[in-house]
């Protein structure tokens, strides 16, 4: 007959010479502890961990033990399930002998396996990066290849917005010609002129009246007839000026 508490302890004592930095008892009846995993370190000394927690069937290693991840650092949450199915797997696998180093060291290869695929899967993105950065440099300095379809696009896009600036130019100079004042209207509205100005503008604009008296007093005035003058010699123009 099977001692499973004998085989048990002497597993315990095994475990915690194994692991005596990272094995802790959190009962003994029934038998339940937790032993905490971390992978090799990765890129930039990154690591993943994890800490499994275990408790003994009273028919361990019979049957298998129960175990959980009591907690974790950097795992996603599919890593967290690869993990439980990895010891689910292990266990049954292994039933009829202690288990726990190998499960154990079964879920240290996985956090090592988990590390390399971040590195991996950075060293992608950072391959696609420089990659998308390269054909932006080269769409920078090649342009886009020129071809019937999106040349047709491109002229028939520049014909409505050349259109469209025609419009608005012949639209602001009606509207600068109907705005446009005249000279009076320049006057009237610079408000440096006084009222003297304005009025000035205004008469400017009416008929002049004139006096027909000026000119009747011109008919009686005595012209002096320069043929009456006995020094003046018509062959001489000089004749007529006074010595």
């Amino acid at each position: 007959m099977t001692d499973y508490g004998e085989e048990q302890r002497n597993e315990l004592e095994a475990l915690e010479s194994i692991y005596p930095d990272s094995f802790t008892v959190l009962s003994e009846n029934p038998p339940s502890f937790t032993i905490t995993v971390t992978s090799e370190a990765g890129e930039n000394d990154e690591t993943v961990q994890t800490t499994l927690k275990f408790t003994y069937s009273e028919k361990y290693p019979d049957e298998a033990p129960l175990y959980e991840i009591f907690s974790q650092e950097n795992l996603e949450d599919n890593d967290v399930t690869s993990i439980l199915k990895l010891l689910a797997l292990q266990a049954e696998e292994n039933l009829g002998m202690v288990m726990i180093f190998t499960l154990v060291t079964a879920v240290q290869e996985k956090l090592n396996e988990i590390v390399d695929q971040i590195k991996t899967r950075r060293e992608e993105e950072k391959k696609q990066k420089e990659k998308e950065a390269e054909e932006a440099e080269k769409q920078l300095f090649h342009g886009t290849p020129v071809t019937i379809e999106n040349f047709l696009s491109w002229k028939a896009k520049f014909d409505a917005e050349l259109l469209e600036i025609k419009k608005k130019r012949m639209k602001e100079e009606e509207q600068a010609g109907k705005n446009k004042l005249s000279g009076k209207q320049l006057f009237e509205t610079d408000h440096n002129l006084d009222t003297s100005d304005i009025q000035f503008l205004e008469d400017a604009g009416n008929s002049v009246e004139v006096d027909e008296s000026l000119f009747q007093e011109m008919d009686d005035l005595e012209l002096e007839d320069d043929e009456d003058d006995p020094d003046y010699n018509p062959a001489d123009p000089e004749s007529d000026l006074t010595d």
